[in-house]
């Protein structure tokens, strides 16, 4: 007796053709490389719709980075600000996941290459975003972590709480400085609210955890290479962060660069040296995208150069979209910000324009509309940019908590981060200060010369 088992479902004709089992389809294919914020907008767009949408990423699930740093000072899990794909696509009918990374892209034949096989396209979107950027230092990238993946926010909680371990047990007065020592290189966002969390955690944390040594013991840095912090919003919102971050005794050091690390003393290009055994490096990013471009159409911050169109100069039908993406003119010299609004609206905008190029109607180029930058510093502090609107505390607090809120995937992880939030208003407790797996930074013991 023959069992068949059939499938029904929208990936059960598989071509035979290809590596990665696809299915069959005379509809236009649309692969898209990267599921961050502006490939989810362009899947969104185009679900349903008469194309097939292929999706790769190299993680089964969204990471909604303007959140981790919460993880990274206990704040959240990780599972509340992380969702996944197939949940995400299961009422789309055209749109299908694999979970693969792409090595290269074939433009003469329209095919990926992937580490499980290849694929073809007749259009590819390339919405890969950006990796930190260490700028060449070697021994900074060895010795330091970045926060650009779920992953690194759960390395810098566990590195911190072992550190602050480390430091009860150790009786080295220099080496529990260095173990207590924390230095953020970046006065952007993402260094200035790493600052802020951090310093919430010593002034409310420390002193019931470890009531062994006092919060003094918790020294905070935040090395920024210009003279103002959130270079990329006004003056206001510069000036009051700064004050916000003063007031929680994070030490700014302006005007500053680090220029090399070794695990336990980081070292500045005007020869300061700073005892810290805990470095988070936010001061920089560039594009990442798998090999097959052609390096002339490559610009600074190693992103892809492309039109009004988002189509990557010099190629018919590969588009890109998001952080990778530099849109270059006279208005945008540099490109658009790389921040998620960005992201979201060239998402939308292409999957737009993709569906009028399959229908051959005439293209509109895309227009940036900035609805404003959103920054806290902490519990109750916050600075907002929002036009002519320029304002600081409670209210633009309560701005950024519900613009983040509500833009997090999920109802479930919405409610989660939601009640964490709120205990958190009424009594600063971060309940998830548990070391789940051991984390060993490459670090070095300190001699007296060194010290000296």
């Amino acid at each position: 007796m023959t069992i068949n088992h059939s499938n029904n479902t929208k990936e059960s004709a598989c071509k035979v053709t290809d590596e990665i089992c696809l299915p069959d389809t005379k509809l236009p294919r649309v692969v898209v490389i990267g599921g961050g914020f502006a490939g989810l907008a362009l899947v969104e767009k185009l679900k349903n719709k008469e194309v097939q949408v292929v999706l790769f990423d190299k993680n089964n699930f969204h990471q909604f980075q303007p959140l981790f740093y919460q993880v990274a000072t206990s704040a959240l899990e990780p599972d509340s600000i992380v969702f996944p794909f197939r949940k995400q696509i299961s009422g789309y009918k055209n749109v299908l996941f694999r979970l693969a990374e792409v090595e290269e892209i074939q433009p003469s034949s329209n095919t990926v290459i992937t580490n499980k096989g290849s694929a073809h396209f007749d259009y590819l979107v390339l919405a890969t975003g950006t990796t930190t950027n260490f700028f060449g230092m070697d021994n900074v990238e060895s010795h330091s972590l970045g926060m650009k993946d779920i992953r690194d926010s759960l390395n810098i909680r566990h590195m911190m709480l072992q550190n602050l371990e480390e430091a009860a047990i150790t009786c080295d007065d220099n080496e529990r400085d260095a173990l207590t020592n924390f230095v953020i290189v970046g006065g952007g966002p993402a260094g200035v609210e790493m600052a802020g969390a951090l310093a919430e955690f010593c002034k409310y944390i420390l002193p019931k955890d470890y009531p062994e040594y006092p919060s003094s013991i918790m020294n905070i840095y935040l090395v920024e290479a210009n003279d103002k912090l959130l270079s990329t919003m006004s003056d206001n919102a510069s000036t009051k962060t700064l004050k916000f971050l003063k007031d929680l005794d994070v030490k700014v050091l302006f005007n500053e660069s680090v220029s090399d690390y070794d695990g336990s003393i980081v070292t500045t290009k005007s020869g300061k040296t700073i005892l810290a055994k805990n470095l988070i490096w936010t001061a920089g990013v560039k594009g990442q995208f798998p090999k097959g471009i052609d390096e002339k159409h490559v610009v600074r911050g190693n992103r892809l150069k492309t039109n009004s169109y988002l189509k990557v100069e010099g190629y018919e039908n590969i588009f890109a979209i998001g952080d990778i993406a530099a849109l270059i003119s006279s208005d945008t010299p540099k490109g658009h910000p790389q921040v998620a609004q960005t992201a979201i609206q060239q998402g939308k905008y292409l999957g737009d324009s993709l569906l009028d190029i399959i229908k051959d109607k005439p293209l509109k180029p895309f227009e940036y509309k900035d609805k404003g930058s959103l920054a806290t510093v902490g519990k109750r502090k916050a600075v907002a940019d929002l036009g002519k609107f320029k304002f600081a505390g409670y209210f633009a607090w309560l701005l950024w908590s519900i613009v983040h809120l509500m833009s997090i995937s999920g109802f479930r992880n919405r409610l989660m981060v939601g009640f964490n939030w709120a205990v958190s208003y009424f009594t600063y407790e971060k309940s998830n200060r548990v070391i789940i797996r051991n984390f060993k930074p490459k670090t070095k013991s300190l001699s007296n010369e060194e010290i000296s």
